[in-house]
């Protein structure tokens, strides 16, 4: 009897430590993963405030109120453009991510 319970004991402290692993890496896969998500929005944010300022520059440099106008045009199209797609990729960041933090034994997740 004591060596059954030796042994549910030793089998519960096993699955114990197995669950604590599993949770400090799916902590540790969490933080990584906001990480990414985080510079990849530093790096959108700075791609579009390029993109105004050089299109500031270019109205600054236009002849006409026509040329501002088209300027100003072409700049709002290219940035709801930008958006969307900017949208799409955090999106399926977030997505990959979320799948690889519920699938069983997923590891890092990151090389999908």
């Amino acid at each position: 009897m004591t060596d059954q319970r030796n042994d549910m004991g030793g089998a519960a402290a096993d699955a114990a430590q197995q669950a604590t692993d599993r949770i400090r890496a799916s902590g540790q896969h969490m933080m990584e993963s906001g990480q990414t998500i985080s510079t990849k929005i530093l790096d959108q944010v700075e791609a579009n405030t390029q993109e105004a300022f050089a299109a500031m520059r270019a109205a600054a440099q236009a002849k006409d109120l026509s040329q501002v106008m088209q300027i100003q045009s072409d700049f709002l199209r290219s940035q709801g453009q930008r958006s969307m797609e900017q949208a799409r990729e955090i999106g399926q960041l977030i997505m990959q991510f979320g799948r690889a933090a519920v699938s069983p034994g997923s590891g890092n997740g990151s090389n999908d």
